[in-house]
C-alpha cells in the first residue's frame, strides 16, 4: 500500500506555473492504493466510490472521456512511461478520506499514489527529484496546466512545518509552524471540478500572466522580481497597462516571503493580514473566487479569525482559515453558526502532516 497526502495552500497561488516559490503543508487525509503487480501490462482499478476502470499500459495512451478520473490512472502510467518506459500493470483499489473537488489537491494526490504504486510494483526505484520530473507536465494529460506545487507537497512535506517549495532550481525547505498557530480547512460547498466545465477558465488565468509577463521584456517572473521592488513593478503594470494577472502574480510572490518571515517570526497578525490581501487579489485581479467563497471568508473574519482565504485552484473548493490555537474551538463554532447552519461536517482540522516520501 502507498498514501500520498493532500495538501493546503496556505499562500501563494496561482505562482508555481510561473516558477515562483510557494507555501502549502501537508494534511493528514490522503489517497490509498492498495495494489499487487500483474504479469501483464494491464492496469486494473476499482474505488468503491467512483467505480472500476481498466486498461492496457501502452506508448501513446490518449485521454479517455472529459472528466472521467481515467485520465488520473492514466496519467500517471504516462508519465512513468516516458521516463522509464512501458512496465507492468497492477491490479489495486483505492480509498481516500480527502475530499475530492474541494482544492486540497486530491487530484495531484492520486497521480502522486498511482504512479509511486506503478514504479514499485516494477521494484523501480525513484528519487524526488525524478518523480518531480515528470509529474506536474504528467498531470496536463488530463488537461490542466497547473504547476508543480501540489505533487512537491505531496511528496515532500514534513510533519509540524509548511514546506517553502521553490522550483528554480528545485528544492523544499521546512518551515516550523509556530506551536500556538491553528489552521482549518473549511469548504464552500462550490464545488471545483478543474478537469470538468471550469478548465479553460483555470487555465486562461495562466496564459493570462504568461501574456502579461512577455510585454515587460523580463524572461521570467523570477527575474522580474529579483530585480525590482514590488513597488516598482506595480508601478510597472500600471505605466503598460498590463493585465491584472501580471499584478497578481508579482505581489503574491512578495506576499510569500513575507509569509515566511511572519512564520519565523510567530507574527500571526502579520501573517493573517497576508492571507487576507491573497484573496483579495485572487477574487479582484483573477476573478476566482465566487459568492460562496467570499462569504466564508467574511464568516471565519467575524468568528474570530486573524486570516483566511481561498486555496487551491478556485472558483469554489475551499478556504483555510487561521487563528490562535487558543481560539481554534471559537472560530469552528462560529463558522458552524454563520456559515453551515448548524452542521459542522464540511470543516476539517488542518494539521501539517509528511509526504508521501517523509512518514
Amino acid at each position: 500500500m502507498v498514501s500520498a497526502p493532500g495538501r493546503v495552500n496556505l499562500i501563494g497561488e496561482h505562482i508555481d506555473y510561473h516558477g515562483l516559490p510557494v507555501l502549502p503543508m501537508a494534511l493528514r487525509r490522503s489517497i490509498h492504493v492498495h495494489f499487487q503487480a500483474r504479469a501483464d501490462n494491464r492496469i486494473c482499478v476499482s474505488s468503491g466510490a467512483y467505480g472500476h476502470r481498466e486498461f492496457a499500459w501502452t506508448t501513446g495512451l490518449t485521454p479517455v472521456a472529459r472528466g472521467d478520473w481515467e485520465n488520473y490512472l492514466r496519467a500517471a502510467a504516462q508519465a512513468i512511461g516516458g521516463k522509464w518506459g512501458v512496465m507492468r500493470g497492477m491490479d489495486a483499489t483505492i480509498d481516500s478520506d480527502l475530499p475530492a473537488a474541494a482544492g486540497l489537491s486530491s487530484s495531484s494526490a492520486l497521480i502522486v499514489a498511482v504512479t509511486l504504486a506503478l514504479l514499485r510494483a516494477n521494484r523501480r526505484e525513484a528519487s524526488f527529484e525524478d518523480l518531480m520530473e515528470i509529474l506536474p507536465d504528467g498531470e496536463q494529460f488530463v488537461g490542466t496546466r497547473g504547476g508543480g506545487m501540489d505533487h512537491a507537497a505531496s511528496l515532500a512535506s514534513r510533519a509540524g512545518c509548511a514546506s517553502l517549495i521553490e522550483f528554480v532550481p528545485l528544492a523544499v525547505r521546512h518551515i516550523p509552524i509556530p506551536a500556538g498557530w491553528a489552521f482549518l480547512v473549511a469548504n464552500s460547498l462550490q464545488i471545483a471540478e478543474k478537469s470538468g466545465a471550469v478548465r479553460e477558465r483555470y487555465n486562461a488565468v495562466r496564459t493570462s500572466g504568461t501574456l502579461a509577463l512577455g510585454e515587460t521584456g523580463f524572461a521570467s517572473y523570477g527575474e522580474a522580481i529579483e530585480s525590482r521592488t514590488e513597488e516598482e513593478l506595480v508601478a510597472l503594470a500600471a505605466a503598460k497597462r498590463l493585465a491584472p494577472a501580471f499584478l497578481h502574480v508579482v505581489t503574491e510572490a512578495f506576499r510569500v516571503r513575507h509569509a515566511v518571515e511572519a512564520m519565523q517570526d510567530d507574527d500571526s497578525a502579520r501573517f493573517g493580514r497576508l492571507l487576507l490581501a491573497s484573496h483579495a487579489s485572487l477574487r479582484d485581479r483573477l476573478q476566482i473566487s465566487c459568492p460562496a467563497l467570499d462569504r466564508l471568508v467574511e464568516a471565519a473574519m467575524d468568528s474570530g479569525a486573524l486570516g483566511a482565504r481561498l486555496t487551491g485552484g478556485g472558483f469554489g473548493g475551499c478556504a483555510v482559515v487561521f487563528c490562535r490555537r487558543g481560539d481554534l474551538s471559537k472560530v469552528h463554532d462560529g463558522l458552524v453558526e454563520r456559515f453551515y447552519s448548524g452542521s459542522a461536517d464540511h470543516i476539517l482540522p488542518a494539521e501539517a502532516g509528511p509526504g508521501a516520501v517523509n512518514s
